[in-house]
């Protein structure tokens, strides 16, 4: 059980980190362009971002997840990260709507600088700290989004060990305890280490 715990931590933050750095080059993204540019702009990727929110989200991986003959690491962190955006591109809009007005805003587009180099180099690095600390508790989600799914048996392939995988096998042990005990504390561990991380970088970023 202890050489799977610590060789399912490798797989438990690979797929926090990966599947957020998926979700945050999406929202980050569309979100400064919603924000900066406006109008009709900002209505198209709005609805795109209202109409991805309708689908409920674990429901919706687990179908991809069935369909596929046996999934795959790398599936389950795209579909994470390709699900996970629509909460970060609204917090970049909002933040770029605040910044996209400031006069440093205006005197990079008086001295003729490019649209693609003042969203990138001057509006996005200003409004980017709210989305970085919303990343530390999407890192928490994607990890237990993927212990669910291989809890319910369709996660990783059956030769990787992952701390899900594991509870998934308590479940036809109930006599073994420790099965079901020490990944569970694993995961919770995680979640509230990644949780305090947040609340580490909320606080350090208030300005009040």
């Amino acid at each position: 059980v202890l050489a799977g715990l610590i060789h399912g931590s490798r797989y438990a933050l690979s797929i926090g980190f990966v599947a957020m750095s998926i979700a945050l080059a999406i929202g980050i993204v569309l979100g400064a362009v919603a924000g900066y540019f406006g109008g009709l702009t900002d209505i198209v990727i709005s609805r795109l971002i209202e109409i991805v929110i309708t689908f409920p989200r674990f429901f919706l991986i687990i179908t991809i997840v069935a369909l596929v003959e046996q999934g795959t690491l790398w599936l389950i962190m795209a579909l994470i990260g390709l699900t996970g955006w629509t909460s970060i591109a609204r917090f970049m809009r909002g933040e770029v709507l605040r910044v996209r007005n400031l006069d440093y805003v205006s005197a990079a587009t008086a001295l003729g600088y490019s649209t693609p180099r003042i969203i990138f180099r001057h509006v996005m690095p200003n409004a980017i700290a709210p989305v970085l600390i919303y990343a530390a508790f999407g890192i928490v989600s994607a990890i237990l989004f993927e212990s669910a799914l291989s809890f319910l048996g369709f996660g990783v392939p059956p030769t990787v060990v992952t701390w899900g995988s594991v509870l998934h096998k308590a479940r036809a042990s109930t006599y073994a305890w420790w099965l079901a005990v020490f990944p569970g504390f694993m995961i919770f561990i995680t979640v509230s280490a990644f949780n305090l991380i947040g609340d580490a970088l909320r606080d350090a970023t208030d300005p009040r």
